[in-house]
C-alpha cells in the first residue's frame, strides 16, 4: 500500500513540474511594432513682407520773388529775352531791368541797389570787390546813314573820323558832306568798348553825346551824314542804317566768335564779391550762364559764350 502511495505522489511530482517547465518555456508574446512617426511637413517659406515704399519726393519748392538788374543799355534785348523766358518757366518770379548805362549798373550792383549789374565792358581796375561773368559777346556796329555810299572802313580811319582828323565824307568815297559822329555819353560801356580798341579815349569830338544805345542809332537814321557805334544786338536789322564791314570783315555772330571783327567787348553780369544772391536772383544768374540761354541770347543778336 505504501508502494502504491509513493507512486501516486510521484507522478504528482512529476506533472506538477512538467507543468512549471511549460509555462518557462512559452514564447513571449511579440509586442506589436512601434508605428514609424508621421514625417513632419516641410515648413514653407513665410511670406516676404512687401517691400516698405519709399516715400514721395517732395516737390521743389516754388521760387518766389524779385530779381533786380541794372545798367547797359546795350543788354536791353539779352536781359529782355532772358527775363521773359526766366518768368515763363518761373511764375513766382519778376526780374526788372533798369537801363542806366554800365558804369551806373556797376556803381548800383557795388551799393547792393540792385541783386545783378549789367555792363557791356569788363571791370576796370579799379573796380574792386565786384565779379564780372561774362554772359555773351558783342561786336560793336558802326553804323551811317542809309544813303551813305561808304560800305567799308579800317579801325584807323574810324578812329580818324571821330577825333576830327578825317571830317568830310569825300574823304572816304562819299559825298561832299561834313561828318557828325554820334557818340554815347561817358561811363557807357560801349562808349567804353569802342573808345579802348579804336585808341580814341578821351580824344573823341561828337557831334551828338547821347544816353543810349536806341538814340544813336535813331540819330543815324535822321542824319545823311552821320555816323555812330551801336551794339550789334541793337543794330542788327534795323532799317535806315547801314552796318559797315571793318577792315572788310562782316560784324555777325561768327566774325565775333572767332574774333575776325576788330570792335567787338563783353556782355557782363556783375556781382559783389562776399554777398550771397537771393535763391531767386540765384537761379535767374545760373540759367543765364547755361547752354540752355544760348538760342535766347543769340535770337537777342549777341554772341553766347555757353
Amino acid at each position: 500500500m505504501k508502494k502504491v502511495l509513493s507512486i501516486v505522489l510521484a507522478a504528482v511530482m512529476l506533472l506538477t513540474l512538467f507543468c512549471a517547465c511549460a509555462k518557462t518555456e512559452a514564447p513571449a508574446a511579440e509586442e506589436p511594432a512601434a508605428e514609424t512617426p508621421a514625417e513632419t511637413p516641410a515648413e514653407e517659406p513665410a511670406a516676404e513682407e512687401p517691400a516698405a515704399e519709399e516715400p514721395a519726393e517732395e516737390p521743389a519748392a516754388e521760387l518766389s520773388g524779385t530779381v533786380s538788374t541794372n545798367g547797359s543799355t546795350s543788354m536791353e534785348k539779352i536781359i529782355g529775352a532772358l527775363a521773359e523766358q526766366f518768368m515763363a518757366d518761373n511764375s513766382g518770379v519778376t526780374v526788372t531791368y533798369d537801363p542806366t548805362g554800365s558804369g551806373t549798373g556797376i556803381e548800383a550792383v557795388s551799393a547792393e541797389s540792385c541783386d545783378i549789374g549789367l555792363s557791356s565792358r569788363a571791370l576796370k581796375d579799379t573796380e574792386t570787390g565786384l565779379t564780372g561773368t561774362i554772359v555773351a559777346l558783342d561786336g560793336i556796329a558802326i553804323i551811317v546813314n542809309a544813303e551813305n555810299p561808304v560800305k567799308d572802313l579800317t579801325v584807323e580811319q574810324i578812329a580818324a573820323i571821330f577825333t576830327g582828323e578825317i571830317t568830310n565824307w569825300s574823304e572816304l568815297g562819299g559825298e561832299d558832306l561834313e561828318i557828325a559822329c554820334i557818340g554815347r555819353e561817358a561811363g557807357s560801356g560801349t562808349r567804353d568798348g569802342f573808345e579802348s580798341i579804336t585808341g580814341t579815349a578821351d580824344a573823341c569830338v561828337l557831334s551828338q553825346e547821347l544816353t543810349s544805345t536806341g538814340a544813336v542809332i535813331e540819330a543815324v537814321k535822321n542824319s545823311p551824314n552821320a555816323i555812330g557805334y551801336a551794339s550789334l544786338a541793337s543794330a542788327a536789322g534795323q532799317d535806315g542804317i547801314n552796318i559797315l564791314t571793318v577792315g572788310g570783315v562782316e560784324c555777325t555772330e561768327s566774325t565775333v566768335q572767332d574774333g575776325t571783327y576788330e570792335i567787338q567787348r563783353p556782355f557782363v553780369l556783375v556781382t559783389k564779391d562776399g554777398v550771397a544772391l537771393s535763391e531767386a536772383a540765384q537761379a535767374f544768374f545760373d540759367f543765364a550762364t547755361s547752354a540752355d540761354a544760348a538760342d535766347l541770347i543769340r535770337a537777342a543778336g549777341a554772341v553766347p559764350v555757353a
